[in-house]
């Protein structure tokens, strides 16, 4: 009896345990996110211009990352060429927005239960109206992202987003500009 009971104790604990990694993100420190945003002006295929270093990263150019909506989550495929291997390489995500779509707040995982949040810290929009340049902050300053839609970048939207860095003191020398060029 006495160990059913405890059976029947640990199986709530453990799956709350579970819930409780899978429901939460942590953002160690939270930044301004672009407010409104707007989801279908984000989806589509977007070119990695500079990232901080890290190791699911690292080695890697020609990094593009394609968003699309499956169901109630925002689908999310990063793609990039290992140099060192001599190879591509490819990883699926999937990301789901915190506290609603209209800010560029999302968590997304690539690792099972475990998220990481996605800040869309600021956005460019061309006079269409079209999300064209993004910077975007993880969890924390540890990983920041410099996006476009091209495989370059204006010098102007690139030199406002790195004043944004600093001000978030994120050392503009630790940024790693990725070749978008041809590879091997």
């Amino acid at each position: 009896m006495k160990k059913r009971l405890s059976q029947m104790i640990k199986m709530p604990l453990l799956a709350l345990s579970v819930f409780g990694l899978s429901a939460c993100t942590i953002i160690d420190k939270p930044v301004d996110v672009v407010k409104p945003f707007e989801l279908n002006q984000y989806l589509g295929t977007w070119y990695e211009i500079a990232r901080l270093d890290h190791s699911f990263e690292r080695n890697m150019s020609n990094v593009t990352a394609q968003y699309s909506v499956d169901g109630d989550k925002v689908v999310v495929i990063n793609k990039g060429f290992k140099q060192d291997k001599q190879q591509w390489d490819q990883a699926e995500g999937k990301a789901y927005f915190i506290n609603g779509s209209n800010q560029g707040l999302l968590k997304v995982s690539f690792f099972g239960p475990f998220y990481g949040a996605y800040q869309i810290h600021d956005i460019v929009q061309n006079d269409q109206g079209q999300y064209t340049d993004s910077l975007v902050i993880g969890p924390n300053n540890d990983y920041a992202w410099i996006l476009s839609r091209t495989a370059t970048i204006d010098p102007v939207i690139k030199q406002r987003f790195i004043t944004k860095l600093n001000a978030l003191s994120i050392n503009e020398d630790k940024l790693i500009w990725v070749n978008q060029g041809d590879q091997q």
